[in-house]
């Protein structure tokens, strides 16, 4: 009876979060390709909309035969040209969650900007973040580039630059089931590892929210050079 009671009270605490994922998934667009999440869209529509997660650095794509186009997001200040080919477009840092309104070409558009919810994933502060190192000992990746490791990071770090991560999913493969901490500058790429790590099955991933920098603003140890 006991055993029943327990399995029914893990069953109405996870559900809730399975749903909330697989809804999720639902409802975001685009795909992550090396590192950026890359959004098709029609520029004749009259209005599009766009839902992706905070921490995603955003890229468009659209017809080929099309020309470049003005793109831009009055409230966040981002104002550019993109062409059709991603490759050779600038990207958009999507830091915080909300309802963003934008314009390209002549069409309007809204993004979307919502938090990561899984199982398996947790934000935590910095404060949270030294009690999880201290006491759980996990697996450390940083998703920053070599030139910014070496200029400041973890202790016991490993290195994978966001853009090398989907590539290089087998150095981790190990690591499934074990905890593993992620972190970057100030928590948006490390947002976008643990969701590439979390949508391939690993168990238990902690996420620096705001970053390397709120860490070592705080007086937690870091170390420098390679």
């Amino acid at each position: 009876m006991l055993k029943r009671i327990i399995l029914f009270s893990c069953l109405f605490f996870f559900l809730p979060l399975l749903n909330a994922h697989a809804n999720q998934d639902d409802m975001i667009s685009g795909e992550i390709i090396t590192g950026y999440r890359v959004l098709p869209v029609d520029p004749a529509d009259k209005e599009i909309n766009l839902t992706v997660y905070r921490g995603d650095y955003i890229k468009f794509s659209f017809s080929q035969d099309g020309a470049s186009l003005d793109f831009s997001i009055p409230e966040l200040n981002y104002q550019d040209k993109i062409s059709p080919n991603p490759e050779k477009s600038p990207f958009f840092k999507m830091k915080n969650t909300g309802t963003y309104s934008f314009r390209l070409g002549t069409t309007s558009g809204k993004i979307n900007v919502i938090e990561l919810i899984r199982p398996n994933y947790t934000a935590v502060t910095a404060e949270e973040a030294a009690k999880i190192l201290k006491n759980l000992q996990p697996y450390i990746l940083d998703v920053r580039t070599p030139k910014e490791y070496e200029k400041f990071h973890l202790e016991g770090t490993h290195l994978i630059p966001i853009r090398q991560l989907q590539a290089r999913m087998n150095e981790l493969e190990s690591k499934k089931h074990e905890d593993i901490f992620v972190y970057c500058a100030t928590g948006n790429r490390s947002t976008v590892a643990a969701r590439i790590m979390a949508n391939s099955g690993f168990k238990r991933i902690y996420n620096l929210r705001y970053g390397i920098y709120d860490w070592a603003k705080k007086g937690y140890p870091y170390t420098t050079g390679k």
